[in-house]
């Protein structure tokens, strides 16, 4: 994907915290400039900036949008998710300095239109992981547009259409009219295999309010699903599981090498420090399988729920959350993790299913940690997070609770 590439900017009154950016992403044909036209319409993107990333050596699609100002960057060569890494962060430091100098209106919303062949996932870690674009701006989240009449076939075909669906927060279906119902329903079960979690919207009503597009994401620790049981896949049916998992449809697990997920659910608190060690652990033995991991838990200790977010071997910083979900499919106390991968084979994901059922005790869970210096998760460790309830000592007669016995010891 080596291309040359446009950047456009506009500049919305800047909201609290670091700036809000969205990756809007698709399929080459899928309709991406479009729905951004539609979207800057909308008086709440009065002041966003916008960076279109194009295919080819002639830029075209950056005429398409009606809102263009005179900051318009056209970057040397390669794909916004490879080689252009480094000019996209040079862009939104030069966005940055602009504001700063008051050349421009404060900005409060950034969106990246990418390339029909960029995954996203790139563009996603360099945004999280560049010190200087970390401090002052945020994922918010990934954006695709599904083409309804073609999609499917790009989907059999094509693994970047694959990674761009199953790492969407949002699916924004276009032209729904030019497909017929069969195109339709069998396009619906495919996205649900690639992606549970993501609400499905037709883009006459995604583009009616940004409050149906943005937010979806969890990729900051100021930063909280809009809808907790949505973000994690409520439309999975993670809460009719009973015992351990949610399995996906068969057709899910029939296509080995390709981008899938599944879940699994967490039916109690778990212990903070083994469930991150065995987080990390996952991470690594399955590097370079795991695309994204999320899930929201409960943690021995402490009554709020715990969100997560990892993106491929990058564990990012968990978010304490307000409080658990009024409604929908995760109970207080209870928790599910999401896993979307590619290449996960069925024994994989029963690896995985089995690992994440037995996690280890705190004390053997740091010492695991020690051993290995290049944990995913170390970042984890350092919460603050109350030690896990230690289960009392049991014979066929009565149960002795280990802090009776540090009682009876003190008071000796």
């Amino acid at each position: 994907m080596s291309t040359p590439e446009n950047l456009a900017v506009l500049a919305q009154p800047k909201a609290e915290g670091r700036v809000p950016v969205t990756l809007l992403t698709g399929f080459l044909g899928a309709g991406k400039t479009t729905f951004l036209n539609r979207l800057m319409t909308l008086p709440e993107m009065a002041s966003a900036a916008v960076f279109i990333n194009e295919f080819g050596e002639i830029g075209i699609d950056h005429h398409l949008v009606e809102r263009i100002d005179e900051a318009l960057v056209i970057l040397e060569s390669g794909c916004v998710c490879c080689t252009v890494q480094g000019d996209l962060i040079a862009e939104l430091k030069r966005l940055h300095d602009r504001v700063a100098r008051r050349e421009i209106p404060p900005v409060s919303r950034v969106v990246i239109e990418t390339t029909g062949l960029a995954d996203p996932m790139p563009v996603v870690r360099a945004l999280m992981e560049d010190r200087f674009a970390s401090a002052r701006f945020r994922c918010d989240g990934i954006v695709t547009v599904v083409d309804s009449g073609h999609a499917l076939a790009q989907l059999a075909h094509h693994r970047e259409a694959r990674v761009q669906v199953s790492m969407a927060d949002r699916l924004v279906m276009s032209k729904t009219d030019l497909s017929d119902r069969a195109t339709r329903h069998a396009l619906m079960q495919r996205l649900a295999e690639l992606n549970p979690a993501a609400p499905r919207l037709e883009v006459d009503d995604a583009s009616q309010s940004v409050d149906k597009i943005f937010g979806g994401g969890l990729y900051a620790s100021e930063q909280a699903p809009q809808d907790l049981a949505l973000w994690l896949g409520q439309a999975a049916g993670i809460a009719a599981t009973p015992a351990t998992a949610l399995t996906l449809p068969t057709a899910a697990h029939a296509h080995s090498g390709r981008v899938r997920s599944f879940s699994v659910r967490l039916p109690q608190p778990v212990a903070w420090r083994g469930f991150a060690v065995r987080i990390g652990e996952i991470l690594g033995r399955w590097q370079g399988k795991i695309l994204r991991l999320k899930g929201i838990v409960a943690v021995d200790g402490i009554t709020a729920p715990m969100a997560i977010q990892c993106v491929q071997s990058t564990a990012y910083a968990p978010v304490r959350l307000a409080r658990w979900p009024s409604h929908g499919a995760i109970s207080a106390g209870q928790g599910a993790v999401v896993v979307i991968g590619e290449g996960l084979s069925p024994e994989d994901e029963h690896e995985i299913r089995a690992l994440l059922a037995d996690l280890p005790a705190d004390a053997l869970a740091l010492r695991r940690a020690a051993a290995q210096p290049d944990l995913a998760t170390r970042n984890w460790l350092g919460e603050r997070m109350p030690l896990a309830t230690r289960p009392g000592l049991s014979s066929g007669a009565f149960v002795i609770q280990p802090r009776f016995l540090r009682d009876a010891r003190a008071g000796a």
